[in-house]
């Protein structure tokens, strides 16, 4: 019997169940790090529970670090007027497009335990917006290098993650 059931979810996860039965988001060709990193600023995200506290403010700073991993500054304002930071690093998954990335925010006596996906799923050809998202779809966020973006650029994003599975609706709008 745990034979049986070992197969039915190795069988489900191969054909891609394991997201809900969808594939996962797809990943952009390529991005280069050089271009990637610096300042940027949410636009939009999907509320989730590490970030419960900002109310306005939030941005990424990403850096590139001598070790080839990447230094990654969150911060945002909570609503007593308090800045709130993170620092963390991200590590490049897939070297070929550098768009999976895994990110870490927490060290325990000197390790870092917990990855979260990282995957750049949205790119401008200028590099003025990203679109990151995650294999299940359960996080999103959409990154500006200005604190605001224009109304077409906006709808043009909405249309990518509509076409990647997400919904536009599930994302809430960040006051800068």
């Amino acid at each position: 019997m745990i034979a049986r059931t070992a197969i039915v979810m190795l069988v489900a996860l191969t054909n891609g169940t394991a997201w809900g039965g969808a594939s996962p988001p797809v990943p952009v060709a390529h991005v280069e790090l050089e271009k990637y990193v610096g300042l940027w600023y949410e636009i939009a995200k999907i509320p989730n529970r590490f970030q419960k506290k900002c109310v306005r403010g939030t941005t990424a700073q990403y850096s590139i670090r001598g070790d080839g991993k990447i230094e990654v500054i969150n911060s945002c304002v909570t609503e007593d007027g308090e800045i709130k930071k993170a620092q963390g690093i991200a590590k490049v998954e897939d070297r070929v497009s550098n768009a999976e990335l895994k990110v870490n925010f927490f060290r325990l006596l000197g390790l870092r335990l917990f990855w979260g996906d990282y995957w750049i799923i949205g790119l401008g050809d200028d590099y003025q917006y990203s679109i990151v998202g995650t294999p299940d779809r359960k996080y999103g966020w959409i990154l500006s290098r200005t604190p605001d973006i224009a109304p077409d650029v906006l709808q043009s994003i909405f249309e990518e993650l509509t076409n990647q599975g997400y919904d536009p609706e599930d994302f809430e709008r960040t006051a800068h």
